[in-house]
């Protein structure tokens, strides 16, 4: 996974602890996750707009 192993996953995870507190975890959790899901529906949005024009170039 990108070169990093478990112990600089456990660093990284301790520093954002420091960093943003226990109470404000689940609430990145849940941004980052309401992003990512976002991000794949516009992506499968803009997929189905290419299937479109394609569909309407061959007529």
């Amino acid at each position: 996974m990108f070169g990093i192993g478990m112990p600089e996953l456990i660093i990284i995870l301790v520093i954002i602890l420091i960093i943003f507190g226990a109470g404000k975890l689940p609430e990145i959790g849940s941004a980052f996750g309401k992003g990512i899901k976002n991000f794949k529906k516009s992506m499968r949005d803009t997929e189905q707009l290419e299937d479109k024009k394609d569909d309407e170039k061959e007529r």
